[in-house]
């Protein structure tokens, strides 16, 4: 009886030790305050009322802008209402990034981590082709003295600096919100905000060029559809940092909208004045892709190796911009055909 109950005892006491373990383990969590703040982050996903306001908004703009006949008639130049709302169009199918999200709005930390490298893969390979659209530029129009590939560097080296800066800025910010995100997700979140933002504004002038010519009502028309398809997994990339952090579907799908907003309002101008937009084209695409680039490899990756680890990190973020690359070359060779 003696010798049975030992083993009784002792089983009855790990299982004890193991619950007080698992109890301090919790307690330990429970007071941990990042645990805490991103617990808080992820069920608190009120909608603010302006995020509403603004799908109003843009429902309304989409409806009253709307060109009559949609197509620019064959032979005839482009009105400007033709111009802004092709623009207009691409900006809005960013926001169709986010839907995808809708299936899988609070992840773990592990899950956030791998949202981040595929994230990082696709800002990376929309680096890569904006820095080599940059350099390969070659247009008829372009008068500028300066060689193309020196304007692409400048470019991609003001844009390393301004993105830098501005995170030095926003470090002295520790109370900042977007999107119902606080702290370093917020400060993030604002990073690839203003970069997705920034490059925005160079394909808003790409949309406008490609307006301008003889074949411009049917080339523009194209370039506009392959910049709506684009836009998707970009609205997808800035959805990733906001959603699985607890920021609403309808937040996430404004933000995306946001950083295109430059694509429409850039068209106009630059279908009106193409001859003076064209040579800054490169100096601009550089800007984008350099600016996206810092946010992708010192952000999203580093953050990403943090709750996913190095080899996963790895794996995710190259399938993602290997994927993401071979995307934009299909958008690419069906735009230039």
């Amino acid at each position: 009886m003696t010798n049975n109950t030992k083993p009784i005892h002792a089983s009855a006491n790990m299982a004890r030790e193991k619950a007080v373990a698992v109890a301090q383990n919790d307690n330990e969590k429970d007071n941990d305050p990042n645990d805490k703040e991103r617990r808080k982050m992820i069920t608190d996903t009120k909608t603010s009322p302006w995020v509403y306001a603004a799908l109003v908004l843009f429902a309304v703009i989409t409806y009253v802008t709307k060109p009559d006949p949609l197509q620019p008639q064959h032979g005839e130049a482009p009105s400007i209402q033709h111009v802004f709302y092709y623009g207009w169009l691409t900006a809005i199918s960013t926001g169709l990034g986010a839907i995808p999200l809708v299936f899988a709005p609070n992840l773990a930390s592990y899950w956030v981590g791998i949202s981040n490298a595929v994230a990082a893969g696709m800002m990376i390979a929309a680096s890569y082709s904006l820095l080599y659209e940059g350099w390969t530029f070659d247009d008829p129009n372009d008068l500028s003295a300066v060689p193309v590939p020196i304007r692409t560097i400048i470019g991609g080296l003001v844009g390393l600096v301004f993105i830098n800066v501005t995170e030095r800025l926003l470090a002295d910010y520790e109370d900042l919100t977007v999107g119902g995100l606080a702290g370093a997700d917020a400060k993030r979140a604002l990073l690839i905000f203003f970069v997705m933002t920034l490059h925005s504004f160079s394909e808003g002038v790409g949309i406008g060029v490609s307006f301008g010519g003889v074949h411009g009502s049917e080339l523009g028309v194209f370039i506009s559809a392959s910049l709506a398809v684009h836009n998707i997994p970009e609205g997808l990339a800035m959805s990733v940092t906001l959603m699985p952090r607890g920021t609403s579907l309808a937040t996430a799908i404004v933000f995306a909208i946001l950083t295109s907003i430059p694509q429409p309002l850039m068209a106009v101008p630059a279908y009106e004045f193409v001859y003076h937009f064209i040579p800054i084209l490169p100096a601009g695409l550089g800007f984008a892709g350099g600016a996206m680039a810092w946010v992708a490899l010192f952000e999203l990756l580093k953050e990403a190796v943090e709750d996913s680890g190095l080899v996963t990190t790895a794996f995710v973020s190259t399938a993602s911009l290997i994927g993401m690359h071979f995307l934009n070359v299909l958008i690419d060779q069906g735009a230039r055909s």
